[in-house]
């Protein structure tokens, strides 16, 4: 068991942020990292298909032998944690109560901004999580459009700059100094919340946190590999692997070599059955397509144009 794998997932490339900084933090570890591109995004999903979404992706990563299951997904964190808990016997880690105790921490005025997709706000998930910290006052505001500019790659425009500016202002208004990005998609536009936010407020992500839970559990469980072990990453997604791997480099760097396709949850590429790469790719094996993300980066087809001008 400590050589095997820890299991990853979220909806798209945001999880990447909990990835890297787990890589970071473990780096004798392996990970087998699961993106549900094709029924991005979660948050405008109801908490059951939220859940049925997640269980069906945590139920194939167990079917791969991993050690521990990390929900790299707020929406999923508040839809499916209990019930995963109770349904493997691997341990999971969840990104909202870590994110919440980094928050109480940094927190000077006790006003304490989250911003979220509608799926995670209306689930109260954040405000359950405070109940700890009475004295803590919070404003969750639901900021779903923040999702689709990260999955299209789109750091910087002035459009970004104005759509965050509009969500902040509850958060501005309400004089809080420090902002949960609460959705794992958010750290990767943490320039221009930052940015509108101002200096004097604190941004507070879930990845680093996260990963020092996933180091606890794996030292005091006895589930670490051991110090020269060399880790082997493993990369799977349930949409297009191409765009997958042209983002996911760019977000988490060379340790994406390559993208499989995962057999899960009826996988389409622009609603038609995904395709696996020609076979000579093929060679972490199982019979799914892989694709080399070097090779992909460049390409940029009619349908990957198509993907960038349609809100997912």
């Amino acid at each position: 068991m400590p050589d095997t794998s820890i299991g990853i997932f979220d909806s798209g490339v945001g999880g990447l942020t909990v990835a890297r900084a787990i890589i970071d933090q473990l780096p004798h570890e392996s990970i087998t990292y699961v993106a549900d591109t094709a029924r991005q995004p979660y948050g405008p999903k109801s908490i059951p298909e939220v859940r049925a979404c997640a269980l069906e992706v945590m139920d194939h990563l167990v079917e791969l032998d991993v050690k521990l299951l990390v929900i790299a997904c707020n929406s999923a964190s508040a839809a499916v944690l209990r019930d995963a808990r109770e349904r493997y016997d691997v341990p999971v880690v969840e990104v909202i109560h870590p994110a919440t105790r980094r928050a109480v921490r940094a927190t000077r005025n006790g006003r304490v901004g989250v911003i979220a997709t509608r799926a995670t706000i209306e689930s109260m998930a954040y405000h359950d999580a405070f109940t700890a910290a009475p004295d803590v006052q919070l404003t969750g505001v639901a900021a779903p459009r923040l999702v689709e500019y990260v999955e299209r790659g789109e750091t910087m425009s002035g459009e970004l700059i104005e759509v965050v500016r509009d969500y902040l202002e509850p958060v501005r208004a309400a004089g809080c100094d420090t902002l949960i990005l609460g959705c794992t998609h958010y750290p990767l536009l943490a320039g221009a919340i930052s940015y509108v936010a101002g200096e004097e407020v604190t941004l507070v992500s879930s990845a680093d946190e996260t990963a020092k839970d996933v180091y606890r559990i794996l030292h005091d469980r006895g589930l670490a590999s051991g110090g020269g072990a060399t880790p082997r990453h493993r990369f799977l997604a349930t949409g297009d692997p191409r765009l997958f791997a042209r983002l996911g480099r760019r977000f988490l760097g060379p340790e994406i070599d390559a993208v499989e396709v995962a057999p899960v949850g009826g996988t389409t590429v622009n609603g038609r059955p995904a395709r696996p790469a020609p076979a000579p790719l093929a060679a972490l094996g199982g019979g799914w397509g892989v694709l080399d993300a070097r090779a992909a980066r460049p390409s940029r087809d009619a349908a990957e144009r198509r993907n960038e001008k349609e809100p997912t």
